[in-house]
């Protein structure tokens, strides 16, 4: 998240795109980056990104969650970054997804 911030394609986390709520966050909106609340997302979450809640303060980061996170992550440094100069995601990011899935 920190690196998409400095390159200037930040996610706004903080509160819901559609009702401007802070509670039940649980989605990303994989247009606009920003957070979609567990009720406004219902009927879209076959187009919605889940929002790994450790990612803004709730919740353990375990292992689909960690997952979730590489996703979302991946989802806008491939939108933003690497789709536009046409690179591939370095191959030691692949790696380390592989690594945290196994555990």
């Amino acid at each position: 998240l920190i690196l998409l911030e400095e390159l200037g394609f930040g996610l706004d986390l903080m509160s819901c795109a559609a009702t401007g709520t802070t509670i039940g966050l649980s989605h990303v909106s994989p247009k606009t980056g920003r957070a979609v609340s567990r009720g406004a997302a219902e009927p879209y979450l076959n187009r919605l990104l889940r929002l790994p809640g450790f990612l803004i303060g709730e919740g353990e980061a375990e292992v689909d969650a960690v997952r979730d996170a590489f996703v979302l992550t991946g989802h806008f440094l491939d939108m933003h970054v690497w789709g536009p100069r046409q690179l591939d995601p370095p191959a030691v990011r692949e790696s380390l997804i592989e690594a945290v899935s196994l555990h």
